[in-house]
């Protein structure tokens, strides 16, 4: 191999190194929070939940992430939850 040949080769490789490293990053783990009620009964339960994960060495926003979905009392309205 010539010595252009060479440096051409190491350059290509170089310049897609951050590409491929990028494409290799983990995902984020997400935890889901069903509620059937609006959040404020919940708030003792959420910050509960959110301390236990810190001592566990999981921060919101930082290496988890947290979904909450809240019914506001509605599941009434709900075709899965009436009976037929």
């Amino acid at each position: 191999m010539k010595r252009r040949e060479f440096i051409a080769a190491l350059g290509g490789a170089a310049a897609m190194w951050p590409v491929a490293a990028r494409g290799q990053q983990a995902t984020m783990p997400v935890i889901g929070f069903l509620g059937a009620t609006s959040p404020g009964p919940y708030a003792a339960i959420v910050d509960a939940v959110r301390q236990g994960l810190k001592e566990s060495g999981y921060v919101e926003g930082q290496n988890l992430a947290i979904e909450f979905r809240w019914a506001n009392n509605q599941l009434a309205d709900c075709r899965l939850w009436r009976r037929t």
